[in-house]
């Protein structure tokens, strides 16, 4: 068989696949070098400079600079100094680059003058890509006049060749370095911006995940807050009222007993649903899943308070016909409003929930309660930060404060405004 047709037989996808590890390899070693070069730069310099160093002695002790020579009697002394001076300060050209190409213009200039022609002299291009790469570009317009002039000098001296001709060939050559030298520069460039780019981006999404944490703790917080505290609260009431019961109506305790073991069940059943929701074990069993409470949860709520010894009247207007958000935010924003009236109203207190419900998901509630005068609520709580951050998911209002005197006691008000449509 023709390994020529079967090669063009082959499906392109398998050549290049065959060529992909090569690539990699090359992609993997280039990164490897630009490592090394990044980490120990003076060493990569030296390596590099010792390399020309020894190519330009090497042209000069091997005599092949007599095959262009111009003055093959040149003393041996010259040559050596022009090899070394078109060389060594290549050892700089990358922190100072246009330095580099002043250092070497003198020596070209000389060894243009003495016919020497070293190929060192061609180094010069070095200087020159560096500057197209590190500096601005206005510099490559004497940078390009350093160049040619050894090559003006040469050719009006020496009168060898058509002046278009080798003013032509070394500009070509300067104009193929610079081209380079801002191909570099502008890959380098974008490859830079890129990486900013993914920098900025790592970034964002570690704030982003940051914010989400920290909402995601504040809503645990805030809903173990209006689980744990109403529950201990109305367990605290029932507490009280058994222990004054119990000299004069042992039933009456031992029924305040029993709401008690009720509500610390309970309590006690929300809390573990809500930890088997955190838990992050796979092989933990799968969390029991219950719904948020709703309006139709209120009944429930509202005799748990009276049974820890809260009178509590109700007033509704209206139809409910909310989305199940709505309906929690109005359902927890009670529940603490009761639960601030069992903790700071005092024992002979009674509470009043007014709930007007409008159109378009529109809802308006008022909790008040007769507690003892001066009777206020802690600032650095949670619960008044909770309904108030409730309330401004859906563009709500809430005020919470004593009621105006004559009055005494606590007055909630919430309103959430009609829902707009999306």
């Amino acid at each position: 068989m023709d390994p020529v047709a079967n090669d063009q037989e082959a499906p392109s996808g398998e050549r290049e696949r065959s060529a992909e590890p090569l690539t990699s390899s090359m992609h993997r070693l280039n990164q490897r070098i630009r490592a090394f070069d990044r980490r120990h730069p003076l060493l990569w310099d030296l390596h590099f400079t010792g390399f020309w160093v020894t190519a330009a002695l090497v042209d000069y002790a091997g005599g092949g600079w007599r095959s262009i020579t111009h003055n093959p009697d040149a003393p041996g002394w010259l040559l050596l100094t022009l090899s070394l001076g078109l060389t060594v300060p290549l050892l700089l050209r990358r922190t100072h680059p246009a330095a580099v190409l002043l250092v070497l213009a003198p020596f070209a200039l000389v060894n243009a003058w003495t016919g020497a022609v070293l190929q060192a002299a061609l180094l010069q291009l070095l200087a020159v890509y560096h500057i197209a790469l590190r500096l601005p570009l206005r510099n490559l317009w004497w940078a390009t006049a350093l160049v040619l002039a050894p090559v003006a000098l040469s050719t009006a001296r020496y009168g060898e060749g058509d002046w278009s001709q080798q003013i032509g060939s070394q500009l070509t050559s300067i104009v193929v370095a610079v081209l380079i030298g801002i191909t570099v520069r502008t890959r380098r460039s974008y490859t830079e911006a890129l990486e900013d780019r993914a920098r900025r981006l790592e970034i964002e999404r570690d704030q982003q995940a940051r914010i989400a944490a920290a909402a995601e703790r504040a809503r645990i917080a805030r809903e173990m807050h209006d689980i744990i505290g109403h529950n201990l609260s109305v367990i605290t009431g029932l507490a009280d009222g058994g222990a004054y019961a119990a000299a004069k109506s042992p039933e009456r305790a031992a029924q305040a007993l029993d709401a008690i073991a009720t509500t610390s069940r309970q309590a006690l059943g929300e809390l573990r649903r809500l930890l088997d929701v955190l838990r992050d074990d796979e092989t933990a069993h799968p969390a029991e899943l219950t719904p948020q409470p709703t309006l139709t949860d209120l009944d429930q709520l509202i005799n748990g308070v009276r049974a820890a010894g809260i009178p509590v009247h109700t007033t509704i207007e209206g139809r409910a016909d909310l989305p199940p958000g709505r309906q929690l935010t109005v359902y927890r924003v009670i529940q603490e409003a009761l639960t601030n009236t069992l903790k700071h109203a005092g024992p002979n207190a009674t509470a009043e929930i007014a709930l007007s419900y409008g159109d378009k998901g529109a809802v308006t509630v008022t909790i008040t309660d007769t507690g003892e005068s001066g009777t206020t609520v802690p600032a650095d709580g949670r619960g008044l930060p909770g309904m108030h951050e409730r309330t401004a998911l859906y563009g709500g209002t809430l005020e919470a404060g004593p009621r105006p005197r004559p009055e005494q006691g606590w007055r909630v008000h919430l309103h959430l405004p009609e829902e707009t449509p999306q």
